[in-house]
C-alpha cells in the first residue's frame, strides 16, 4: 500500500479515536455549503454535491444536518469559502498537497504555514509540487462489494483507468473527466459507493525511516486538525515498523 493512501488509513482510525465528532461534520458541512452554492442544489444535477454527501453519509452525519448545509448555500447570511490550495515539503523531501475552504486566507495560510515549520518542513508556493500527483477521480467500494477480479472487470468496462484493492477497499481510479460517468455505471452494478471525489494521486512514492516517518504524520495530523483543511495528501511510504505500530495503537 503505498503514499497517500497509506497514511490516510492511519490516520482516519486515529481520527476515529480521537477527534471531535462535531470538528468532522463540521467540514463535512462546509463541502457540501460549497459545492451547492458553487452548482445546483440539487445531488442528482451536482455531480461535487453528491461526492460530498456520500462522504457526510460515511461518516454517518445526520440527515437533517446535511439538509440544512444544503440550504444554508442559499441564506443570503450564509458565510462565503474560498478554495485554497497550499503545497509544500514535509521532512525527508516529502510532498505534500492541502486543500483548504477558507473564510480568512491569511489566517489559513499564516496557519499552515506554521504547521510545515514546526514539523521541520517548508511551505512552497503553488504549483511546486502537485507535478508529482496525478489529478484523477477516486471511487471506492467496501471490500466485500466484489471479488478483486469482478471489481476489475466492471472498472475496466465503465471506463476508469486503474484499480487498487485490499482488504479495506476498492479504490477506482478514473479521469477528471470521466468521474462521474465511471460512477454512474458502477453504482448501477455494485450500488452506492463509500466515495466518489477528486483526489492527488502521487505518481511515485518517497520511502522514509521511522524517525522521518513520525514527524510526517505529526504534520499531517496538525493539518487535518485545523478547521479549515478538508483534505491533505502526501508521496511518502512508511516503513512496515511504522506501520505496525500504528494499526496496533
Amino acid at each position: 500500500m503505498a503514499g497517500h493512501s497509506q497514511f490516510k488509513n492511519i490516520m482516519h482510525k486515529k481520527g476515529r479515536q480521537d477527534a471531535i465528532r462535531s470538528k468532522i461534520f463540521s467540514k463535512l458541512a462546509r463541502e457540501i455549503t460549497v459545492a451547492a452554492k458553487l452548482g445546483l442544489p440539487d445531488p442528482a444535477m451536482n455531480a461535487r454535491l453528491r461526492a460530498a454527501i456520500l462522504a457526510a453519509r460515511a461518516e454517518n452525519m445526520p440527515k437533517d444536518n446535511i439538509e440544512r448545509a444544503i440550504k444554508k448555500a442559499s441564506a443570503a447570511e450564509g458565510e462565503t469559502y474560498d478554495e485554497v490550495r497550499y503545497e509544500g515539503y514535509a521532512p525527508g523531501g516529502v510532498a505534500i498537497i492541502v486543500e483548504a475552504l477558507t473564510g480568512n486566507r491569511n489566517r489559513t495560510a499564516s496557519e499552515v504555514r506554521s504547521y510545515f515549520t514546526k514539523a521541520g518542513g517548508s511551505l512552497a508556493e503553488t504549483g511546486a509540487v502537485s507535478f508529482l500527483f496525478g489529478h484523477a477521480g477516486v471511487i471506492e467500494f467496501p471490500p466485500e462489494t466484489a471479488s478483486e477480479e469482478e471489481m476489475l472487470e466492471a472498472a475496466i468496462e465503465a471506463g476508469a483507468e486503474d484499480v487498487r484493492s485490499t482488504g479495506e477497499s476498492h479504490e477506482v481510479f478514473t479521469s477528471l473527466e470521466s468521474l462521474r460517468e465511471v460512477a454512474q455505471a458502477l453504482e448501477a452494478k455494485f450500488g452506492e459507493p463509500r466515495k466518489a471525489a477528486l483526489t492527488w494521486r502521487p505518481q511515485n512514492t518517497v520511502s522514509v525511516d521511522d524517525e522521518t516517518g513520525e514527524k510526517i504524520l505529526r504534520l499531517v495530523g496538525m493539518l487535518e486538525d485545523n478547521d479549515d483543511v478538508q483534505n491533505v495528501y502526501a508521496n511518502f511510504e512508511l516503513s512496515d515498523t511504522l506501520m505496525a505500530r500504528y494499526a496496533a495503537s
